[in-house]
């Protein structure tokens, strides 16, 4: 039977990293959950977080996966350090993010955008520090950009005034190294690159774990698949608004159906 990989966010904006994923292993299966219900997470407490965490990787445990990716940067906070799941190997963005940023910054200097408990929780900071002793970090929240992106507000002059809002210290210490600590965010990247200009490096939760998950198959952790492939995308709350959304993150990818789902 094919084993899928299991990905899992707050929302929709994991779906970037989907369809990262999807475009870097196109013979993989992927069984996607966003629990639209609860969101967003950015504004709840880590006990809270880890107790929807620790449920939505029960569920896809049961989906027949071989491996769990925690796409959600809130989510990632809590299960720092963790690197399995049931004997599921477990990856999480903000250990690779760190990593990535610090090796494409020619300065040290580097910001991260959050949410507010991602912010709060200084993972990045933490990390960032522990990797290089010498990394400047400058961290932000910026809260309102997700509930934007659900909106489906990309290129519009409100959004353009809330980045312009955010990302104006950033700006002004002319840090070019910006990690974006929400799976939300890259969908925002034309906005945010008029604020910051195009010489400023943007590190993308999907590509840093894509990079994760190819040193997986590398190391015989896993086995790439040949089989059938299928691509489920689940949601723990439906509305046409939110189907609608996931086919433009996803596009040009196809995708069936939303499955709502119970946890």
């Amino acid at each position: 039977m094919t084993k899928s990989i299991g990905i899992f966010d707050s929302g929709l904006g994991g779906l970037t990293v989907l369809k990262e994923l999807s475009t870097r292993f196109p013979n993989e299966s992927f069984c996607y959950l966003g629990d639209i219900a609860r969101l967003p997470y950015g504004n709840k407490s880590p006990e809270t977080i880890r107790r929807y965490g620790m449920q939505i990787l029960k569920f896809l445990k049961e989906q027949n996966v071989k491996a769990l990716i925690i796409a959600c940067n809130s989510a990632s906070t809590v299960f720092l350090g963790e690197n399995e799941f049931e004997g599921i190997p477990l990856l999480n963005v903000i250990e690779p993010g760190s990593a990535a940023a610090l090796k494409v910054s020619q300065d040290k200097k580097i910001a991260v955008l959050g949410t507010s408990a991602t912010v709060r929780s200084h993972a990045y900071l933490e990390t960032l520090k522990r990797l290089d002793a010498s990394a400047e970090v400058y961290e932000q929240a910026c809260p309102l950009l997700v509930p934007l992106v659900e909106e489906g507000w990309v290129h519009d002059p409100v959004t353009q005034l809330v980045a312009e809002r955010y990302l104006h210290e950033i700006k002004k210490e002319e840090i070019k190294t910006v990690i974006l600590g929400c799976t939300h965010y890259p969908v925002l990247k034309p906005d945010l690159r008029k604020v910051l200009g195009d010489d400023v490096h943007l590190v993308e939760s999907g590509e840093v774990l894509a990079q994760q998950l190819e040193n997986l198959y590398q190391q015989k952790v896993l086995e790439r698949d040949t089989g059938t492939r299928q691509i489920r995308i689940c949601i723990t709350d439906l509305t046409d608004h939110f189907e609608r959304l996931a086919r433009v993150l996803m596009h040009p990818e196809p995708i069936g159906p939303l499955e709502k789902v119970v946890l």
